[in-house]
């Protein structure tokens, strides 16, 4: 079984990622075929929605980067953890909690809820 950061972190590598040919191999080693994305801002099914998805992120937010805020918990399938998305250096802007469910290691839903976030965003 691996560890809950690790799994964490392996979905945060793919939000950070701006070289899209790399993005989608991230996408591949850490998402089921058919994995979901929902948050309140956006929804995405599968690789390809996923991807457009991040890359939608990075051109609305240049420059800004997740960084896991604690360790990540797990039980069985399920995975929680909290985040922040800001520039390097400054206060993080965006702050949030995912909840997952895993298949065979893989994530096959995220569910994202914002703690912090402008109202702007």
């Amino acid at each position: 079984m691996t560890d809950a950061t690790t799994i964490a972190e392996r979905y945060l590598a793919v939000w950070n990622e701006t070289d899209a040919e790399r993005r989608r191999a991230l996408i591949t080693e850490a998402w089921t075929e058919s994995g979901t994305y929902v948050d309140p801002l956006m929804r995405g099914e599968g690789h390809e929605q996923i991807d457009a998805l991040v890359a939608a992120v990075h051109t609305r937010l240049p420059g800004f980067r997740f960084k896991l805020a604690g360790p990540a918990d797990r039980y069985g399938d399920n995975l929680r953890f909290s985040w922040s998305l800001g520039t390097e250096g400054d206060e993080p802007l965006i702050k949030g909690t995912d909840f997952a469910i895993l298949d065979d290691e893989r994530l096959k839903a995220v569910h994202g809820f914002l703690d912090q976030a402008p109202a702007a965003l």
